[in-house]
């Protein structure tokens, strides 16, 4: 699993404390010793607890209680339960919640999403892009390997994806297509994936031996006619679905028989609904 240093942590925190708590610094009862109980207002997969409690610990606060990511917790459930000087709980407050609250959402958002897609066909997975917001690839991805997903593509450098913006230098679709071959023998340890939203292009590609079909935004029955083209004549070739499939219509598409859809729509579902308590020792 993915893990956080503590110095990209720190980093994360001084966005939000670059000099001192100007509001609690009026207030002259830093000594006090406080708890701070973070709580769930929904039924979530709770996810980046363990970051929570490392930037806890780093100033010197003492974890009572906490849910591992992974876990199901239950509305009212409490998330993380930690004590410290009054001081010190009210600078890490705020920022340890919104990690719990982003993350937790895109890992929930992800496991039910998860669930559509196996009620329907347990052989296909479901599979993140690249468009994780700015600056945040790290989170984003470990949060949707605590809610079950895999990884489409990290970055431009491990995988071979060719788009139709990818065949422009092409004079036409068959000179494209006949370079499939050569590609193959220049990576053999690579799949050769190109993505198609039509129906004869796709029987091409077939046809030319690419080793993954990425289907972008294409009609349902067109994507079944080609499911069943693979199946009878090309058994080697993965076919994955892509563009505009989120948690209401995943099954519908997973349905098909395809071996894996392609999402980008847990990166913006939004944030779990989260509740807080200092309570003063």
């Amino acid at each position: 699993m993915i893990n956080f240093t503590n110095e990209e942590l720190l980093e994360l925190l001084s966005d939000d404390l670059p000099y001192l708590d100007l509001t609690t610094s009026l207030q002259e009862k830093s000594y006090l010793k406080a708890k701070l109980d973070i709580f769930t207002r929904d039924d979530i997969v709770v996810s980046c607890s363990e970051e929570a409690c490392k930037i806890a610990k780093l100033l010197d606060c003492e974890v009572l209680h906490y849910l591992p990511s992974k876990s199901k917790a239950l509305k009212s459930d409490i998330i993380l339960s930690f004590t410290g000087t009054y001081e010190n709980i009210h600078k890490i407050w705020r920022t340890t919640q919104l990690i719990l609250e982003y993350s937790s959402k895109i890992a929930t958002y992800t496991a039910r999403m998860r669930e559509e897609i196996e009620k329907v066909n347990p052989y296909c997975q479901l599979l993140t892009t690249r468009k994780t917001y700015p600056f945040a690839k790290k989170f984003c991805i470990k949060s949707i390997l605590i809610g079950g997903a895999f990884v489409h593509r990290l970055n431009l450098s491990e995988t071979i994806l060719f788009f139709p913006n990818h065949r422009v230098i092409y004079k036409d679709d068959f000179e494209f297509y006949e370079q499939i071959g050569k590609f193959k023998i220049k990576m053999p340890e690579k799949k050769i994936v190109v993505e198609s939203s039509s129906l004869e292009d796709s029987k091409k590609l077939l046809m030319f031996g690419v080793d993954v079909l990425q289907l972008d935004k294409m009609l349902k029955d067109d994507i079944k006619i080609i499911v069943d083209l693979r199946d009878n004549l090309y058994k080697d070739v993965k076919i994955i679905c892509s563009g505009g499939i989120d948690i209401n219509n995943v099954k519908e598409y997973a349905i098909l028989g395809i071996n894996g859809i392609v999402s980008s729509s847990m990166y913006s579902c939004g944030m779990s609904d989260f509740g807080s308590k200092i309570t003063i020792l």
